[in-house]
């Protein structure tokens, strides 16, 4: 009897979780981010996509992807128009006032690119002259603001421009995240662009949800539940080409 019961409370459980998440969510990620989310033969790929995708896969979710520019998710998340967003969003306490994240799900920090025949800029205390792009609505954005003169800092709202403006001399240096400016540098930028000195401000990145969310819970153990079995490893080195960190 007692057995019974127990196996009628899991269901219980099941139907009511079900329930809860019966209607369609709205994911929103970043348009180019890589390699985290960008279009690719048509469609939408990256770390971010395929993750998400695993994520509501255990946790038996139906969706759809909203692209969107990143300076619009955190409004849409406090307008909750979106249910939640995947796009590389560093947790920091003033985003944590009026979102809710996961658990950290990828360690990052902000590094300064420059081309590669400037040899003026070795690190961030050299910046106080120069002209900086970087990303609208980003933590780069206040980094960059502590060390260089907000009408010398250039915001662009997407990676293509903000990289563009370096490469064509508009800007002397990038501020931007460790994996997407390292992207670049080894791919689109080859040989015409290099990283100088250490990585800033450490930081994770989490999948962030409006305030109150029922997701948040059962998001973080996915995500655990994927680390523990190899999945995150995997989906790690098909996206970065090397495993994470231990």
């Amino acid at each position: 009897m007692k057995r019974l019961i127990a196996i009628l409370a899991a269901l219980l459980v099941i139907s009511l979780s079900s329930a809860a998440f019966a209607q369609k969510l709205i994911v929103a990620h970043d348009t180019n981010f890589k390699p985290f989310e960008f279009k690719q033969n048509g469609e939408f790929v990256g770390f971010d996509i395929d993750m998400w995708k695993e994520v509501a896969k255990r946790m038996n979710l139906d969706y759809e992807f909203q692209p969107m520019d990143f300076n619009g998710i955190i409004p849409g998340l406090q307008a909750g128009s979106i249910d939640a967003a995947v796009a590389g969003i560093t947790i920091k306490p003033s985003r944590a006032e009026v979102v809710d994240f996961s658990d950290g799900y990828y360690d990052s920090g902000l590094v300064i690119l420059v081309r590669s025949d400037n040899n003026d800029i070795k690190t961030i205390d050299d910046l106080k002259d120069k002209i900086v792009a970087t990303k609208l609505a980003t933590s780069s954005v206040d980094l960059a603001q502590q060390y260089v003169p907000k009408k010398n800092i250039k915001l662009f709202p997407n990676n293509d421009n903000m990289f563009m403006e370096l490469m064509t001399g508009g800007a002397d240096a990038v501020i931007f995240d460790m994996p997407v400016v390292k992207d670049f540098e080894a791919k689109a930028g080859q040989g015409m662009v290099k990283v100088v000195g250490p990585i800033y401000q450490g930081q994770a990145y989490g999948i962030a949800f409006p305030k109150g969310s029922k997701l948040v819970s059962g998001v973080n153990k996915a995500l655990k539940d994927i680390k523990a079995d190899g999945t995150y490893n995997e989906l790690f080195i098909k996206w970065f080409g090397y495993a994470p960190a231990k």
